[in-house]
């Protein structure tokens, strides 16, 4: 819901050079809570995890018209990233602890169609409130809707069987808490592939206006992108359980190729939809099929670090796509087209590791 106006909001306090921190702050901040959030979720329980993250999203939503000075702005954008460093990763074991290992994918694509249809309302829902009752009152209602986040998990019951009571010592953190190696595949594999993510969510704002669409609607992008992604998350995720995972993956990294070149020579309003519809499809069979690999392969007794792994290396990925992106683009849209194809040439190294052998597993689910 915020995303679409947080680049003009940050002009308007005189941060436009800081455009590419919007979005790589907050996965910074994902990023290192994640051995956090995992370790939490693996001793004290799913539920508290997922609790704590939707929380930080209601507080820090509240805060945004409060403290209006750039420096303040990315202050709260570094904050905000704890709210994606514990909630999905509390979300992914959760789901992990209910369902079937022959239907994780599945279970993944479900989960992945719910969160697709918040990401694709709020794009498109966000200019609009922001247009009609101004940017405060947009804030305002995105720190509500996390509200309800923490009223539905409150009435939830925990999975996690053999849990602990929270105590400072659990916020130690070890090498091992920070790494899982049963997970590296899936993890190197998904940096190669947000990339691409990161660049969209810096610069498809910019573009989108560019090619004509009004301030009200520059979200358009991400709405058609998560609405095209929504059906293909469920059936790449049968379709991983049936074929295995690194087939539809393969496929996957030359549909975000694709779409990146698409986005790169894009024109028109038209041009930027047909992107929009490529890169949610390639997004929809990328996503849940990863998760399930990553939970494939994890320990069951340490889901959330073998999770928290995997999402560190989400962060990243996204954290640099919007970075340097950001840094290319540089407020030129004459560079939009080099950013972007930087993004295809790093999802085509994502498909060459596993074209070439790179992954080695014997296990039919996994291959």
């Amino acid at each position: 819901m915020i995303v679409p106006d947080l680049y003009d909001y940050l002009s308007s306090l005189g941060g436009s050079e800081f455009k590419g921190y919007v979005i790589s702050l907050f996965t910074v901040t994902a990023g290192l809570s994640r051995p956090f959030s995992g370790k939490l979720a693996d001793r004290i329980g799913r539920i508290p995890v997922m609790i704590f993250g939707a929380v930080v999203c209601f507080v820090v939503g509240f805060l945004y018209p409060l403290l209006s000075t750039v420096w303040a702005f990315l202050l709260l954008r570094f904050l905000h990233g704890f709210s994606t460093g514990f909630k999905p990763t509390g979300t992914a074991a959760f789901i992990a602890d209910i369902v079937p290992a022959h239907r994780r994918g599945e279970a993944m694509g479900y989960s992945g169609l719910f969160s697709s249809l918040g990401m694709a309302a709020g794009p498109g829902i966000g200019p609009k409130i922001t247009a009609m009752f101004g940017i405060d009152m947009m804030f305002y209602t995105s720190s509500f809707l996390a509200l309800l986040s923490v009223l539905i998990l409150i009435g939830m019951k925990e999975t996690l069987t053999e849990k602990e009571p929270f105590s400072f010592q659990l916020l130690k953190i070890k090498t091992t808490d920070i790494f899982e190696p049963l997970v590296i595949h899936p993890s190197v594999l998904m940096l190669f592939t947000t990339f691409s993510f990161g660049a969209a969510l810096t610069l498809m704002p910019d573009l989108a206006i560019y090619v004509g669409f009004s301030q009200g609607n520059k979200g358009i992008f991400f709405t058609v992108f998560v609405f095209s992604s929504l059906l293909i998350r469920i059936l790449a995720g049968k379709a991983s359980d049936r074929y295995g995972r690194v087939i539809v993956l393969k496929w996957a990294a030359l549909a975000i190729v694709i779409a990146d070149l698409m986005v790169a020579f894009t024109m028109t309003q038209p041009m930027l939809i047909a992107s929009s519809v490529v890169f949610g499809i390639a997004v929809g069979m990328n996503t849940p099929t990863i998760y399930a690999w990553t939970i494939d392969l994890s320990n069951q007794k340490a889901r959330g670090r073998g999770l928290a792994t995997m999402y560190i290396a989400l962060e990243i990925g996204i954290g640099l796509g919007a970075f340097i992106s950001g840094y290319i683009y540089a407020n030129d849209i004459t560079q939009l087209k080099t950013a972007f194809v930087v993004a295809a040439g790093l999802a085509f190294v994502g498909f060459l590791f596993l074209q070439f052998g790179l992954v080695k597993r014997k296990k039919a689910t996994i291959l």
